[in-house]
């Protein structure tokens, strides 16, 4: 957790007059005096360069965000706030599912591109029928965008599965599923979304297991128009989350509780200074993370033939017609 991570880019915003005049402040620095027996045109040289500082910082601060103190800093209830808990003075939560209610929670900005990320450790022993979920949403009714991670509960001794899905100017149905190759409830691991101008990629344990890559210029939909707010929720489906609904919840085994620590949003907040969401200089814009690195490609490359058990693109019962992204590569 900790303190606001931002990243400091301020230099190329600083006033001219300013940069001209760091020569003369240096001068302050070296003289030793104090700031009331400095000469006037010296006192208002080191003057007006604090203020640049502190000006251009402050709008970088509302320009791109980074990792909140504590939960209430960056997050709000949005659903049943007595099943939602905050423990280690708010540096981490429990989300809480019994007979009576799910719960959930929502981050209180939205964002255009950049990197969301939570640490979560998901319900432990049978959690057949339940659904943990971590997802971005355009929140509009007709025409949503949505980048989602669903967490389906399982029998006790079952892999559990992560389905993740896209959603691009109000089209979803991309769903593919993935048995984790660990017990993520044993343990916190990290579940990431990057999401820039070139691709969409989900993340665990910087792993990546899924990549949705902007090809428009084919025709395909890509969200990029709408900034997005941060969603998680643990709710009951055992209607379909288990084996196609085939394993109904055991309420037997109520609470189920999910934990969630180390809130990292890093993005351009909406509202905001509209420059930020375009500007080639974001960290997630960079050379980087425009495609997939070597290794990472090798990673997802072992995903792929190891560990995904349902790809929409392959499954002909529902479409006959392989969906163009597929064909263009996701």
């Amino acid at each position: 957790m900790g303190s606001l991570r931002h990243r400091f880019l301020f230099l190329p915003l600083l006033p001219i007059y300013t940069l001209t005049n760091f020569f003369l402040f240096s001068q302050v620095i070296l003289s030793h005096k104090p700031y009331t027996t400095l000469e006037p045109r010296m006192a208002m040289v080191a003057y007006n360069i604090v203020i640049a500082l502190l000006l251009n910082v402050l709008v970088f601060s509302f320009t791109v965000t980074g990792r909140p103190a504590t939960f209430l800093q960056d997050f709000k209830v949005t659903w049943s706030d007595s099943h939602v808990r905050q423990i280690d003075g708010g540096r981490a939560i429990q989300l809480i599912l019994d007979q009576n209610s799910g719960c959930g929670f929502a981050s209180k900005n939205q964002y255009l591109f950049g990197r969301v990320s939570m640490k979560i450790k998901l319900i432990p022993g049978d959690s057949a029928g339940t659904v943990t979920a971590f997802y971005m949403n355009s929140n509009t009714d007709n025409v949503r965008d949505e980048l989602d991670f669903e967490f389906l509960g399982n029998r006790s001794g079952q892999p559990y599965t992560v389905q993740t899905n896209v959603y691009a100017h109000g089209k979803g149905d991309r769903e593919q599923r993935v048995n984790l190759w660990f017990d993520p409830a044993a343990d916190f691991h990290t579940y990431s979304i990057l999401w820039n101008h070139h691709h969409v990629v989900f993340y665990v344990d910087e792993v990546p297991i899924r990549a949705y890559k902007n090809n428009e210029a084919r025709g395909i939909p890509y969200p990029k128009f709408q900034p997005m707010g941060i969603y998680s929720t643990l709710w009951e489906a055992d209607d379909w989350a288990t084996r196609g609904g085939l394993e109904k919840i055991n309420w037997n085994k109520a609470p189920f509780v999910a934990y969630y620590k180390d809130f990292d949003i890093e993005g351009c907040r909406v509202p905001g200074p509209r420059a930020c969401a375009s500007n080639p200089a974001n960290w997630w814009e960079g050379a980087a993370y425009q495609q997939l690195s070597p290794a990472e490609a090798r990673r997802y490359k072992w995903v792929r033939m190891n560990h995904v058990i349902y790809d929409y693109c392959s499954d002909k019962s529902r479409y006959p017609v392989t969906p163009p992204e597929c064909e263009a590569g996701i």
